[in-house]
């Protein structure tokens, strides 16, 4: 049966809802956080003053506005409180970065690492030490980590957290929170997601795409994901499978993917296969072709474009998404790419006759998803602050 809320039941869900409400609107007032939350005056100037000295706000002097009356302290989130520490386990690098409350990337670093089919225990071990290097650096600033996301190229189960499946590293049911905790010592809690639905959050949150609400990011680097952004919303699936365009069957001759399939989108456009295409080593040789005019390396790109564009019309038409954002690999070949896949969208998308698609480029590239992975971390603690203050996790 349904016990009635305690004291601090109450209070945690009310500091949850006040600092909710200057994180939405950041130069509120404490009349301002009352008459939007419905608290009192009084309640509300209580909370405000425990999340500042827990360095989740600040006060920032009178408000900004236009016309008579006394203007009120205006408040915000605050850029010294605790920091999200993102991680991102990829196929050919690790990389971690630190994002304050605000959004703001504070540092952030990427280590190159030959990842694919390596033993689990060797990648990971890796990731942690990429992890305590980011919570030295976070010591050195005398910043708390308050959250820990990480960003991985496969199935991430929603409910359990548990990465069921990463073709590309070769991994399967790998619970990389308790991994990362055995290895680190790590007492935040530890998040883990699809790093193209992470990069799609980062892009959503700090792409500056003028208020786009709905759009499909697509990370294309060995492996392609996709991000789908509805109505302001990361859509992942009912159990967080979801946005698997590299997958998409586009030929059924052709070649094995590392997912045991024939054909799959990510063997005929993703990066691996531009390089093939083009006779190039890796990506700078690739841009350093592209650059000077090369034929054969501007063909590769637009050859991409065909399966690339048939595989997200699937998409476009499914769901009536007015955008394409292209990130990781792809952003950096958007100056050869985004015309031949906007040509390929327009004719196999049904509404672009009186809607065209947009296709923009993602001005975050290959840090969209560590990024993602830290502001991830960051809404954990926006969306429960009491947690971290009666944790004393915070400094």
């Amino acid at each position: 049966m349904p016990q009635p809320a305690g004291q601090h039941t109450v209070r945690r869900h009310n500091c949850a809802l006040v600092l909710g409400a200057i994180a939405e609107s950041p130069d509120l007032s404490r009349a301002g956080v009352a008459a939007r939350t419905g608290l009192t005056k009084a309640t509300v100037s209580t909370l405000v003053d425990r999340l500042a000295a827990a360095s989740l706000v600040r006060e920032q002097g009178p408000q900004h506005r236009a016309g008579p009356g006394r203007r009120g302290t205006s408040l915000s989130l605050s850029p010294e409180g605790p920091h999200g520490l993102g991680v991102e386990i990829a196929v050919d690098y690790v990389a971690t970065c630190l994002v304050d409350l605000t959004g703001e990337v504070r540092w952030s670093t990427i280590s190159p690492s030959a990842n694919r089919d390596q033993p689990t225990s060797r990648v990971l071990t890796r990731a942690a030490k990429a992890v305590r290097t980011a919570l030295e650096e976070s010591g050195r600033r005398g910043v708390a980590v308050g959250g820990v996301g990480v960003a991985v190229p496969g199935l991430v189960e929603a409910s359990t957290g548990l990465l069921r499946r990463a073709p590309n590293l070769g991994w399967q049911d790998v619970d990389v929170p308790a991994e990362l905790r055995r290895r680190t010592g790590l007492e935040a809690e530890v998040l883990v997601g699809n790093e193209a639905n992470l990069a799609a959050l980062a892009e959503l949150r700090a792409g500056g795409h003028d208020g786009l609400r709905d759009f499909v990011h697509v990370s294309g680097e060995i492996g392609i994901g996709a991000g789908i952004v509805l109505n302001g919303e990361l859509y992942d699936g009912t159990r967080g499978f979801g946005g698997e365009l590299g997958h998409f069957p586009v030929s059924s001759r052709g070649p094995l993917c590392s997912c045991g399939a024939k054909g799959c989108l990510e063997r005929l456009a993703g990066q691996d296969a531009i390089l093939d295409r083009a006779g190039a080593i890796d990506l700078g040789t690739l841009l350093s072709r592209l650059e000077d005019g090369d034929r054969k390396a501007v063909a590769a790109v637009r050859a991409a474009a065909r399966p690339l564009g048939s595989a997200l019309s699937a998409v476009l038409n499914l769901l009536d998404v007015p955008a394409v954002v292209l990130g990781g690999t792809y952003a950096r070949l958007f100056p050869w790419l985004g015309e031949p896949l906007r040509t390929e969208l327009s004719g196999r998308v049904l509404s672009a006759p009186w809607q065209p698609i947009g296709v923009l480029r993602s001005p975050l590239g290959t840090e969209a998803a560590v990024r993602g992975a830290a502001t991830a971390a960051v809404h954990t603690i926006v969306a429960d602050p009491d947690t971290f203050i009666t944790a004393g996790v915070l400094p």
